[in-house]
Protein backbone atom coordinates (compact mmCIF):
# COMPACT_ATOMS: atom_id res chain seq x y z
CA UNK A 1 0.00 0.00 0.00
CA UNK A 2 1.37 3.40 -1.03
CA UNK A 3 0.62 5.94 1.70
CA UNK A 4 2.07 8.85 -0.25
CA UNK A 5 -1.36 10.53 -0.70
CA UNK A 6 -1.90 10.52 3.06
CA UNK A 7 1.46 12.05 3.96
CA UNK A 8 1.27 14.54 1.11
CA UNK A 9 -2.26 15.62 2.07
CA UNK A 10 -1.38 16.04 5.75
CA UNK A 11 1.81 17.95 4.96
CA UNK A 12 0.12 20.18 2.39
CA UNK A 13 -2.92 20.88 4.58
CA UNK A 14 -0.71 21.68 7.59
CA UNK A 15 1.50 24.14 5.68
CA UNK A 16 -1.52 25.74 3.99
CA UNK A 17 -3.29 26.09 7.35
CA UNK A 18 -0.30 27.82 8.93
CA UNK A 19 -0.14 30.26 6.02
CA UNK A 20 -3.85 31.10 6.03
CA UNK A 21 -3.91 31.32 9.83
CA UNK A 22 -1.21 34.00 9.83
CA UNK A 23 -2.33 35.92 6.73
CA UNK A 24 -6.06 35.48 7.33
CA UNK A 25 -5.81 36.46 10.98
CA UNK A 26 -3.77 39.59 10.32
CA UNK A 27 -5.90 40.66 7.37
CA UNK A 28 -9.12 40.07 9.31
CA UNK A 29 -7.80 42.11 12.24
CA UNK A 30 -6.84 44.93 9.87
CA UNK A 31 -10.16 45.00 8.01
CA UNK A 32 -12.64 44.04 10.75
CA UNK A 33 -11.84 47.00 12.99
CA UNK A 34 -11.56 49.61 10.25
CA UNK A 35 -13.97 51.25 7.83
CA UNK A 36 -12.84 52.48 4.43
CA UNK A 37 -14.33 53.02 0.97
CA UNK A 38 -14.70 49.76 -0.91
CA UNK A 39 -14.50 47.56 2.19
CA UNK A 40 -17.46 45.45 1.04
CA UNK A 41 -15.84 44.94 -2.36
CA UNK A 42 -12.56 43.83 -0.76
CA UNK A 43 -14.34 41.35 1.49
CA UNK A 44 -16.39 40.05 -1.44
CA UNK A 45 -13.18 39.36 -3.37
CA UNK A 46 -11.64 37.59 -0.37
CA UNK A 47 -14.71 35.37 0.09
CA UNK A 48 -15.23 34.72 -3.63
CA UNK A 49 -13.52 31.28 -3.66
CA UNK A 50 -16.25 30.07 -1.27
CA UNK A 51 -18.95 30.39 -3.92
CA UNK A 52 -16.99 29.75 -7.12
CA UNK A 53 -16.67 26.23 -8.54
CA UNK A 54 -13.22 24.79 -7.74
CA UNK A 55 -12.50 24.48 -11.45
CA UNK A 56 -13.01 28.24 -11.85
CA UNK A 57 -10.58 28.88 -8.99
CA UNK A 58 -8.15 26.46 -10.61
CA UNK A 59 -8.51 28.20 -13.96
CA UNK A 60 -7.74 31.54 -12.33
CA UNK A 61 -4.65 30.12 -10.63
CA UNK A 62 -3.55 28.50 -13.88
CA UNK A 63 -4.02 31.82 -15.64
CA UNK A 64 -1.77 33.53 -13.07
CA UNK A 65 0.89 30.85 -12.55
CA UNK A 66 0.91 29.23 -16.00
CA UNK A 67 3.76 29.64 -18.44
CA UNK A 68 2.04 32.64 -20.01
CA UNK A 69 0.69 34.04 -16.73
CA UNK A 70 2.07 37.13 -15.05
CA UNK A 71 3.26 35.37 -11.90
CA UNK A 72 4.33 32.29 -13.82
CA UNK A 73 6.56 34.29 -16.13
CA UNK A 74 7.91 36.35 -13.24
CA UNK A 75 8.93 33.27 -11.26
CA UNK A 76 10.46 31.67 -14.34
CA UNK A 77 12.45 34.74 -15.34
CA UNK A 78 13.64 35.67 -11.85
CA UNK A 79 14.03 32.29 -10.14
CA UNK A 80 13.90 29.87 -13.08
CA UNK A 81 11.09 28.12 -11.24
CA UNK A 82 7.80 26.70 -12.53
CA UNK A 83 4.87 26.42 -10.14
CA UNK A 84 2.42 24.35 -12.17
CA UNK A 85 2.64 20.57 -11.86
CA UNK A 86 4.69 20.84 -8.69
CA UNK A 87 4.13 20.27 -4.98
CA UNK A 88 4.06 24.04 -4.47
CA UNK A 89 1.03 24.22 -6.74
CA UNK A 90 -0.82 21.92 -4.34
CA UNK A 91 -0.07 24.29 -1.45
CA UNK A 92 -1.13 27.36 -3.44
CA UNK A 93 -4.45 25.75 -4.37
CA UNK A 94 -5.07 24.71 -0.76
CA UNK A 95 -4.26 28.18 0.54
CA UNK A 96 -6.59 29.93 -1.90
CA UNK A 97 -9.61 27.72 -1.26
CA UNK A 98 -9.20 27.62 2.53
CA UNK A 99 -8.29 31.28 3.05
CA UNK A 100 -11.93 32.57 2.99
CA UNK A 101 -12.91 30.24 5.84
CA UNK A 102 -10.05 31.49 8.00
CA UNK A 103 -10.77 35.12 7.17
CA UNK A 104 -14.50 34.78 7.83
CA UNK A 105 -13.97 33.11 11.22
CA UNK A 106 -11.22 35.55 12.22
CA UNK A 107 -13.21 38.62 11.17
CA UNK A 108 -16.19 37.46 13.23
CA UNK A 109 -13.90 36.73 16.19
CA UNK A 110 -12.33 40.19 16.14
CA UNK A 111 -15.74 41.87 15.90
CA UNK A 112 -17.39 40.02 18.79
CA UNK A 113 -15.70 41.84 21.67
CA UNK A 114 -15.98 45.47 22.75
CA UNK A 115 -13.35 47.67 21.01
CA UNK A 116 -13.19 49.94 24.06
CA UNK A 117 -11.12 47.23 25.76
CA UNK A 118 -8.36 47.85 23.23
CA UNK A 119 -8.84 51.62 23.39
CA UNK A 120 -8.38 51.57 27.16
CA UNK A 121 -5.06 49.77 26.72
CA UNK A 122 -3.97 52.33 24.13
CA UNK A 123 -4.72 55.22 26.51
CA UNK A 124 -2.49 53.53 29.11
CA UNK A 125 0.44 53.60 26.70
CA UNK A 126 0.36 50.05 25.35
CA UNK A 127 1.67 49.59 21.81
CA UNK A 128 -0.51 48.14 19.04
CA UNK A 129 1.63 45.02 18.95
CA UNK A 130 1.27 44.48 22.72
CA UNK A 131 -2.48 45.11 22.60
CA UNK A 132 -2.84 42.58 19.81
CA UNK A 133 -1.01 39.78 21.63
CA UNK A 134 -2.29 40.46 25.14
CA UNK A 135 -5.90 41.50 24.41
CA UNK A 136 -7.08 41.06 20.83
CA UNK A 137 -5.60 37.63 20.18
CA UNK A 138 -6.73 35.97 23.45
CA UNK A 139 -10.26 37.36 23.11
CA UNK A 140 -10.53 36.22 19.49
CA UNK A 141 -8.81 32.86 20.04
CA UNK A 142 -11.96 30.65 20.04
CA UNK A 143 -13.02 32.01 16.65
CA UNK A 144 -9.48 31.81 15.32
CA UNK A 145 -9.21 28.19 16.39
CA UNK A 146 -12.50 27.37 14.67
CA UNK A 147 -11.22 28.97 11.48
CA UNK A 148 -7.95 27.08 11.78
CA UNK A 149 -9.66 23.69 12.07
CA UNK A 150 -12.13 24.41 9.25
CA UNK A 151 -9.30 25.68 7.03
CA UNK A 152 -7.32 22.50 7.67
CA UNK A 153 -10.29 20.33 6.77
CA UNK A 154 -10.95 22.36 3.62
CA UNK A 155 -7.31 22.23 2.54
CA UNK A 156 -7.28 18.49 3.16
CA UNK A 157 -10.25 17.95 0.86
CA UNK A 158 -9.26 20.31 -1.96
CA UNK A 159 -9.63 18.69 -5.40
CA UNK A 160 -10.68 20.84 -8.37
CA UNK A 161 -8.17 23.68 -8.17
CA UNK A 162 -5.39 21.23 -7.28
CA UNK A 163 -6.11 19.05 -10.31
CA UNK A 164 -6.02 22.02 -12.68
CA UNK A 165 -2.91 23.67 -11.25
CA UNK A 166 -0.84 20.71 -10.01
CA UNK A 167 -2.16 17.80 -12.05
CA UNK A 168 -1.82 14.20 -10.89
CA UNK A 169 1.80 13.14 -10.47
CA UNK A 170 2.35 10.07 -8.25
CA UNK A 171 4.39 10.80 -5.12
CA UNK A 172 4.48 14.51 -6.02
CA UNK A 173 0.94 15.90 -6.26
CA UNK A 174 -1.24 12.86 -5.53
CA UNK A 175 -3.30 14.08 -2.59
CA UNK A 176 -6.08 11.89 -1.18
CA UNK A 177 -8.90 13.53 -3.23
CA UNK A 178 -6.89 13.06 -6.43
CA UNK A 179 -6.03 9.49 -5.46
CA UNK A 180 -9.75 8.76 -4.99
CA UNK A 181 -10.68 10.25 -8.36
CA UNK A 182 -8.04 8.40 -10.35
CA UNK A 183 -8.65 5.15 -8.46
CA UNK A 184 -12.30 5.32 -9.54
CA UNK A 185 -11.24 6.22 -13.09
CA UNK A 186 -9.05 3.12 -13.25
CA UNK A 187 -11.78 0.92 -11.75
CA UNK A 188 -9.91 0.29 -8.49
CA UNK A 189 -12.90 0.70 -6.20
CA UNK A 190 -11.18 -0.99 -3.27
CA UNK A 191 -8.43 1.62 -3.29
CA UNK A 192 -10.93 4.44 -3.75
CA UNK A 193 -13.00 3.16 -0.80
CA UNK A 194 -9.91 2.98 1.39
CA UNK A 195 -9.00 6.63 0.77
CA UNK A 196 -12.63 7.74 1.14
CA UNK A 197 -12.72 6.16 4.59
CA UNK A 198 -9.41 7.82 5.51
CA UNK A 199 -10.41 11.34 4.49
CA UNK A 200 -13.87 11.04 6.06
CA UNK A 201 -12.23 9.90 9.30
CA UNK A 202 -9.81 12.83 9.27
CA UNK A 203 -12.51 15.40 8.53
CA UNK A 204 -14.91 13.91 11.07
CA UNK A 205 -12.21 13.84 13.75
CA UNK A 206 -11.34 17.49 13.15
CA UNK A 207 -14.95 18.65 13.39
CA UNK A 208 -15.67 16.40 16.39
CA UNK A 209 -12.67 17.80 18.25
CA UNK A 210 -13.72 21.36 17.43
CA UNK A 211 -17.25 20.76 18.75
CA UNK A 212 -15.85 19.15 21.91
CA UNK A 213 -13.44 22.02 22.49
CA UNK A 214 -16.16 24.63 21.88
CA UNK A 215 -18.55 23.02 24.37
CA UNK A 216 -15.75 22.64 26.91
CA UNK A 217 -14.78 26.27 26.47
CA UNK A 218 -18.40 27.41 26.87
CA UNK A 219 -18.75 25.41 30.07
CA UNK A 220 -15.63 27.02 31.51
CA UNK A 221 -16.90 30.45 30.56
CA UNK A 222 -20.34 29.85 32.13
CA UNK A 223 -18.71 28.68 35.40
CA UNK A 224 -16.86 31.98 35.84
Amino acid sequence: MNFSPLWLSLKTATIATVIVFILGGLLARLIARNSFPGKSIVEAIILLPLVLPPTVVGFGLLYLFGKNGFLGQLLMNVFDFQVIFSWYAVIIAAVVVSFPLMYQSAAAAFQQYEPNIENAAYTMGASKWKVFWTISFPLAWPGLLAGLVLSFARALGEFGATLMLAGYIPNVTDTIPLAIYFAVESGNMEMATFWVVIIISLGFSAILWLNWWSKRNMMRYSER
